[in-house]
């Protein structure tokens, strides 16, 4: 694979202003598994293997079944998720692919429906921040370590 450009190193502020919202997330009230499965999602989605791979070691020491991981991409389509995570799901699909339609209203009431207002904010800045640290590992084509 081609190497590029190591953007901590050579941005280091640019690259350090990402981790406050990684703070703010490690305080929120989201859930240590709701995090990772949106972080594994939008990272499936984005294509960024290196944080495929991250984020499924990490859903699996917060004790993460592996067949749910497995199904992830299927989630529709398996009765695995609860309700919860499913509206947590089709969030994040819906705001990582925003230009094909954005975030509907239906998904919206559905997720303040099951979420409430401040949970659902919680996750949109999740998911905001995976998609984040998606361009970077992407475009620079950071390496899975092996």
């Amino acid at each position: 694979m081609e190497t590029r450009l190591q953007i901590d190193q050579v941005e280091p502020k640019g690259f350090q202003s990402l981790f406050p919202i990684e703070k703010y997330l490690q305080q929120s009230e989201l859930t240590s598994i709701h995090k990772e499965l949106i972080k594994i999602r939008a990272s499936q989605i984005n294509k960024c293997a290196f944080c495929i791979d991250m984020h499924t070691k990490d859903a699996l020491a917060q004790g993460e079944n592996l067949q749910r991981i497995l199904l992830l991409n299927a989630w529709e389509e398996t009765e695995l998720f609860t309700p919860e995570e499913k509206i947590l799901l089709k969030v994040t699909a819906e705001i990582t692919l925003i230009s094909e339609k954005g975030l509907s209203d239906a998904t919206y009431k559905k997720a303040v429906q099951l979420l409430g207002e401040n949970y659902l904010a919680q996750a949109i800045m999740a998911i905001i921040a995976i998609n984040a640290w998606n361009r970077l590992s992407v475009s620079t084509l950071k390496p899975i370590p092996a």
